[in-house]
């Protein structure tokens, strides 16, 4: 298994510091915060990024994300322009995998219980439109879509059945999914559901863990180093393996705690944590 470092996991670092951090941890690869993109290539080109991460001996393997790719209407043309842009970026730096985020539930009405209540064959519908067309514009570039179900509450696909049964329905083979633990156990999802996955569809595995709360609590601000939280990794790693899975696994974190922290040491921590719960199932590069 080939073990990341994540750059939403020190977001207040810059790209160039992401890069760094990674080059000498004992990580292999980084998945990059796409946002961190933006401002690095304001006063650099892409080929100065490409040099940086040779330089430093980081394979970045996936761009995260594009945020809210769903039921954006007249919006929709930004999601395909980004889509693009990331994908040529990807292509640029021999990056393959860019993330895709689904959107909250529409809504559809004043009547939370309606909108809480809003039609599956509907999300299933939208994002087999969304997905489709983001694939036809990701595909010139030899670019994978990972689809990753987020399991807040307020999300319009929380499990990794869900997130699945989409992916396909929408029948092309540069889509895949992310499973992020967090997610998938505030999302709800059992257990089981692992077994019904390709394993070749898993395009990135997050790992973390979460603060002992209710679900109904659960945001990226309570996530925590793997194995210092509630979420039940070793059946997770599990399962993974047993359907085949061996993957890139990244280590994402979003807790505002750590961006205090020097991000050397969080990665040297992040690396620990993560490899103490992995190497029980996997054997990392």
């Amino acid at each position: 298994m080939k073990l990341a470092y994540h750059g939403a996991t020190h977001m207040v670092s810059d790209l160039v510091t992401d890069i760094e951090v990674t080059g000498k941890s004992r990580f292999s690869a980084l998945e990059i915060w796409a946002k961190k993109i933006d401002p690095f290539l304001e006063k650099n080109t892409v080929s100065d990024l490409k040099r940086l991460l040779e330089d430093n001996g980081v394979e970045p393997v996936s761009l995260s994300s594009i945020e809210f790719v769903g039921f954006r209407g007249d919006e929709f043309g930004l999601i395909t322009d980004r889509c693009r842009e990331l994908c040529e970026t990807g292509q640029a730096i021999g990056c393959d995998t860019v993330v895709l985020v689904p959107s909250p539930i529409p809504d559809t009405s004043s009547d939370v219980a309606i909108d809480l209540c809003f039609p599956w064959e509907r999300v299933v519908e939208e994002y087999v439109d969304v997905l489709r067309t983001l694939s036809d514009v990701a595909k010139p570039y030899g670019t994978r879509l990972s689809f990753e179900f987020i399991g807040f509450h307020w999300c319009s696909v929380r499990t990794p059945r869900g997130a699945y049964e989409i992916v396909q329905a929408a029948d092309r083979d540069n889509l895949g999914i992310n499973f992020d633990t967090c997610h998938f156990c505030g999302g709800g999802g059992n257990i089981e559901e692992i077994d019904s996955l390709d394993p070749s569809r898993i395009c990135a595995f997050h790992i973390n863990d979460m603060e002992d709360v209710p679900k109904e609590a659960y945001h990226d601000a309570r996530r925590l180093l793997p194995g210092e939280g509630c979420l039940p990794l070793d059946a997770i790693c599990g399962r993974l393996r047993d359907i085949g899975f061996d993957g890139v696994c990244s280590v994402e974190l979003f807790r505002e705690e750590y961006y205090r922290l020097d991000p050397y040491d969080l990665a040297d921590r992040a690396y620990e944590a993560s490899a103490a719960v992995l190497s029980r199932y996997f054997k990392i590069e």
